[in-house]
């Protein structure tokens, strides 16, 4: 499912959260983003429009632009709070967490009610920007994504 509509953002697929917490990231994401380079990635809070959370690792998101934004979360940026921890700069909250070699995630359910989460519930994968993919959870996108005709992986 790479676009749900004409010129719109590239869907890599749907993860469906696991009774555990599990989420298998979708393999082209992985590969797109490098994601499991540093056996950690950072997570932060989506858009109000679209919830979830954005993944990335710390080496794509300090050499971009939005690198200062870590400055001002060292305990997240190196990993140093406990994973899943959420801590708000700005608006927005940020938290890290270990990611398996198989790209698969582990959010604890205080994680997942903090993102107003529950096992079963199938996220869609959406590429955001150079250093980040999203999981929504909900929004214009989502419910477009949940009407597309075509096959859709679900990892």
């Amino acid at each position: 499912m790479p676009q749900v509509t004409k010129g719109g953002k590239f869907i890599f697929g749907w993860s469906r959260i696991g009774a555990d917490g599990g989420i298998t990231l979708p393999p082209q994401a992985v590969r797109e983003y490098d994601i499991i380079r540093e056996g950690k990635v950072i997570l932060f809070t989506g858009s109000k429009s679209t919830g979830g959370f954005c993944v990335t690792r710390r080496g794509l998101w300090l050499t971009s632009k939005l690198g200062f934004v870590l400055e001002n979360v060292p305990a997240v940026a190196n990993c140093e709070s406990t994973p899943c921890t959420w801590i708000r700069i700005k608006g927005r909250h940020y938290c890290w967490t270990q990611i398996s070699e198989s790209g698969e995630i582990l959010l604890p359910r205080e994680t997942l009610d903090f993102l107003q989460m529950k096992s079963g519930e199938q996220l869609l994968s959406i590429r955001s920007s150079d250093i980040a993919f999203t999981m929504g959870h909900h929004g214009q996108l989502v419910e477009r994504a949940r009407l597309f005709g075509g096959e859709v992986e679900v990892y």
